[in-house]
Formats: C-alpha cells, sequence, structure tokens
C-alpha cells in the first residue's frame, strides 16, 4: 500500500479507527462456514489448488471471500472470473500466520511507515503473495490481476467496469483490508 492516502481514500491512520477497530472484532469473532456456505464455496472454485488456497485462509478470510463473491455474482452472474477474483483475492494473508492482533500491529505500523517483523511485510504483500500462488495454480489472468493490484491502482488488464466492481465489493465487506 502506498504512503499517504489508502485505496479508501483515508489520509492516515488517524482517519481509520472505527474501520480497524471493526476488522480486528470481525476477524476474532469468525465463526466457520456452514455446509450449506462450504457447498456454495466449493461449486466456485475450480481446482484442487484453488480450494486448497481459500481454506487455508482464516476463517474472517473465508468469510470476507465469500460475501464479496456474493456481491460481485449478485451484478454479474455470468463472470465466473470476477466472482473468483473477489473470492480468492486475500489468499496471501494465511502466509503471514498472524492473529487479530497481529493483523492490527501490521495495518497500524504498515500506515505508519515502520518496518516490523519479517510476517507483517509478508500480511502487508498478501496481494503480491496470493497473485504469485494463483498463477501457479492456473487461475484466470483476472483473478491474478485482481489479487495483486486490489490496494492499488487499476491495471490496464482489468476494465473500468470490472475493477470498480470488485472494489466496491471488497469494501462493501468488513474484512476487506
Amino acid at each position: 500500500m502506498s504512503r499517504g492516502r489508502d485505496r479508501h481514500g483515508d489520509k492516515g491512520p488517524g482517519t481509520r479507527p472505527f474501520h480497524l477497530a471493526a476488522r480486528l472484532l470481525e476477524v476474532t469473532l469468525a465463526r466457520p462456514l456452514g455446509p450449506g456456505e462450504q457447498a456454495e464455496v466449493a461449486a466456485l472454485l475450480r481446482t484442487g489448488a484453488e480450494r486448497s488456497m481459500y481454506w487455508d485462509q482464516p476463517r474472517a478470510d473465508q468469510r470476507h471471500g465469500l460475501a464479496a463473491a456474493r456481491l460481485v455474482r449478485s451484478s454479474r452472474p455470468r463472470r465466473t472470473d470476477l466472482v473468483r477474483a473477489a473470492l480468492l483475492h486475500d489468499v496471501g494473508k494465511h502466509r503471514a500466520g498472524l492473529g487479530p492482533v497481529g493483523r492490527s500491529l501490521a495495518t497500524i505500523l504498515g500506515l505508519l511507515g515502520i518496518a516490523g517483523p519479517a510476517r507483517f511485510a509478508d500480511y502487508l504483500d498478501h496481494g503480491r503473495i496470493a497473485a504469485r500462488e494463483l498463477d501457479r495454480a492456473g487461475a484466470e489472468p483476472l483473478v491474478i490481476a485482481f489479487a495483486l493490484h486490489h490496494h492499488r491502482e487499476r491495471p490496464e488488464e482489468i476494465s473500468r467496469e470490472d475493477w470498480d466492481l470488485l472494489q466496491s465489493a471488497d469494501r462493501a465487506v468488513l474484512g476487506g483490508g
């Protein structure tokens, strides 16, 4: 994430305390997906590698991805690549192995430009990590590009319409970040 304004248009950590507190609470209280939700996810994923990446995520990230995917699917039900992009964009976060407090600390230190442990850097760089893993798994180019760029500017390979929908879905459901 670049310094200064983040993708939400905020100028720094002082403008985001309620968002960070809500994310901390959401990650702490996330419950596992139920059987119906698990079946819904299974129908969206194409490969064993995608399934492994999705289910390796913490529960809050699973819930966030599913909620974002549902929003995208409600607008563009025939665009399965967009739905999978929403579902899988945060799969790189699992590598950091951070709990709720660690995630919050990594975010705050990152906003302040302070380097923390390598696990914090992995958490903050989860888009690049996800894109690399998704590429190795043979995911569609749009899925890879959204994972890589979802905290950055829109890349040319994603149309403005698709980008706006994916960004809107990511922001609409709390765990986005």
